[in-house]
């Protein structure tokens, strides 16, 4: 029988592994953070052929000659998108004839402004719609698990899933800070919807783990925790990874004919997926055990 529990100290130092680095990006480079949070405006422009270096270039020097600050100008094959300050769209027409008459045929395939007020309150509202989320997701699994038999109280069941949640959210950004670092990859407003959403599938993952754990203890009375945990970890692994692998399913055959526009969308999901499907498996009730184990020998202490 696999023994999760008895390597759960491996399981840690894995997911510790994994995180680090985006840790170290994150304090390093931070995130890059697209408009919907910094405000300004950013648009798409589509020529016939691929942008070159010269041509990135006589672009760039347009928007010189307009007095428009240029906070990122990222060629892409034949498209180039373009972050400013903010431009209104008489500026936008001005600077798209210029280029025209600079570099030659060119289309604005896109064109939005965000002031940066509505992008501080996005910003805002990202952060405490994920603290919020966090703190109720706590406070309903303690609930739901009140009566559950002791040695483990409700509220550790509550803290396990968000440590879990924790490790997730972690991952899933600092790998975006090392995207954005080295690919360019900005973090818009869909990305907390992405990241929301991989939360909202871990913890029910977490869930289902946790409730046969409840289950186990009121059948086995008499059997030691880590095995109870240990157990029920086992025989909910085959419907968590069924259930993980017919939704990446999905999200593959999306990310490969979904466009460009959901295309880190559909990333972050992926990556969220994976890792909500580890943590609950080898994080969430293994981090159970192991604070168990801390009470039990603090508790010989004190009593010697």
């Amino acid at each position: 029988m696999l023994n999760i529990i008895g390597h759960k100290n491996w399981y840690f130092a894995f997911s510790l592994l994994i995180i680090i680095p985006g840790l170290i990006s994150l304090a390093l480079w931070g995130l890059k953070l697209s408009i919907d949070f910094t405000g300004g405006s950013r648009l798409v422009l589509q020529y016939p052929q691929t942008v070159n270096e010269q041509k990135a270039e006589q672009i760039r020097s347009v928007f010189e000659e307009n007095n428009v600050e240029i906070v990122t100008l990222q060629p892409s094959d034949d498209q180039v998108i373009i972050r400013t300050k903010p431009l209104n769209e008489k500026q936008s027409a001005a600077i798209l004839t210029d280029l025209r008459t600079t570099t030659g045929d060119v289309s604005q395939e896109q064109f939005e402004t965000i002031g940066p007020i509505i992008g501080q309150e996005t910003a805002i509202n990202a952060l405490s719609s994920i603290a919020i989320s966090s703190l109720l997701i706590v406070f309903y699994i303690a609930w739901s698990f009140r009566g559950v038999r002791k040695p483990v109280s409700s509220w550790r069941f509550g803290l396990g899933a968000v440590a879990a949640l924790l490790h997730d959210a972690l991952l899933v950004i600092g790998v975006f800070s090392l995207l954005g670092h080295f690919l360019g990859v900005e973090v818009d407003s869909l990305f907390v919807t992405a990241l929301l959403t991989v939360l909202g599938f871990s913890v029910h993952d977490t869930i289902v783990v946790f409730d046969r754990i409840r289950e186990n203890l009121r059948r086995n009375v008499e059997a030691p925790f880590a095995q109870v945990v240990n157990d029920s970890i086992l025989q909910t692994m085959v419907r968590s990874l069924n259930t993980s692998v017919t939704a990446l399913l999905v999200l593959v055959t999306l990310l490969i004919f979904g466009g460009e526009t959901i295309r880190w969308f559909i990333v972050a999901m992926i990556i969220g997926l994976i890792s909500g499907t580890y943590s609950s498996i080898f994080n969430a009730a293994p981090l159970l055990v192991a604070w168990q184990e801390w009470a039990d020998k603090r508790r010989a202490r004190l009593k010697a």
